[in-house]
């Protein structure tokens, strides 16, 4: 999945990304509400992980935002602000979850991927095609019973070829769903990581290069 961090403080923005990013998500940072309205202007997330007490534009213009754009990404706010009241004003805001500080990053994690799977249409727990099973919740792939060990970058490519069902998912769509904003769309990286994924998957091979089109596993 595609996450946005909102969070002033940069350690824990950043210690909430790399937790993220080792659940094999796609994570952007932003540490102001200024620079994640941005962020949600010229990216497509399925979640935005989002603080309340932000500078520059607080977390609850930036949920508001996101309403109103009538957008499919879902919201999590994660504030300090634990009352009862403070809950019910933000879930009233339209935000889908609330979690307060502090806060264990395996409950985190969980609440993201749930309210992923809300995001887009809804992903079975296992995905099978062409003799290859993913286990999402486990991180795990087997081609024909053999086991598959990937990277996480690797891991998330191939959810988005296997959530496709047979459909080509082109190098710009894997970009959007497997990468970060920094990635530099000319580096090759798409055809970097395919390589690698089609060698670990073995022969014969599974996924499909067409031409202008993009990537498929039939």
């Amino acid at each position: 999945m595609r996450v946005l961090v909102v969070e002033d403080e940069p350690i824990l923005a950043d210690a909430i990304t790399e937790w993220l990013r080792e659940e094999a998500h796609a994570v952007d940072v932003a540490y102001d509400g200024a620079r994640a309205l941005e962020c949600l202007g010229v990216n497509d997330y399925d979640v935005v992980v989002l603080d309340r007490d932000l500078p520059a534009v607080q977390g609850d213009e930036v949920c508001r935002t996101v309403v109103a754009s009538d957008s499919p990404v879902r919201v999590l706010m994660l504030t300090a602000a634990a009352g009862i009241a403070d809950r019910v004003a933000g879930l009233g805001l339209g935000a889908d979850d609330y979690l307060t500080k502090p806060f264990a990053f395996a409950e985190l994690a969980a609440r993201v991927l749930a309210l992923g799977r809300r995001s887009r249409a809804a992903m079975p727990p296992v995905l099978r095609r062409a003799g290859i099973t993913l286990d999402a919740a486990r991180r795990e792939v087997f081609r024909d019973g053999r086991y598959v060990p990937l990277s996480r970058k690797e891991f998330a490519v191939l959810v988005e070829l296997l959530r496709a069902d047979g459909a080509p998912v082109s190098a710009e769509e894997l970009l959007e769903k497997a990468w970060d904003e920094h990635t530099d769309p000319f580096t090759g990286a798409v055809r970097l990581v395919m390589l690698k994924l089609r060698r670990k998957l073995g022969d014969p091979p599974v996924i499909e290069t067409v031409t202008g089109v993009g990537y498929l596993i039939r």
